[in-house]
């Protein structure tokens, strides 16, 4: 399942259109770590990795129920976080 919702994917999109930057210099690859066992029901949990291509930088976001990870993600990217070479 997926966990990344539409609305955060076009959030996402928007924000490397406003700053400029091409979407296949990014990848986005999700990590489920909802526990299966859970009595409660909190939604799917986990991270999404996002990397741009042209550096190899890799950062981490939380995402599942009410994370702003494309907020964070934001931040960084304006931060620089994405810009050097690893």
């Amino acid at each position: 399942m997926k966990l990344i919702e539409p609305d955060e994917q076009r959030a996402f999109l928007a924000v490397l259109q406003h700053n400029g930057l091409a979407e296949h210099d990014f990848e986005l690859a999700e990590t489920d770590t909802t526990d299966p066992k859970g009595d409660e029901n909190f939604g799917l949990q986990g991270y999404v990795a996002v990397t741009r291509r042209s550096t190899r930088v890799t950062r981490e976001y939380p995402i599942g129920y009410e994370t702003d990870w494309v907020e964070h993600f934001s931040k960084d990217l304006g931060a620089g976080a994405f810009d050097k070479l690893e």
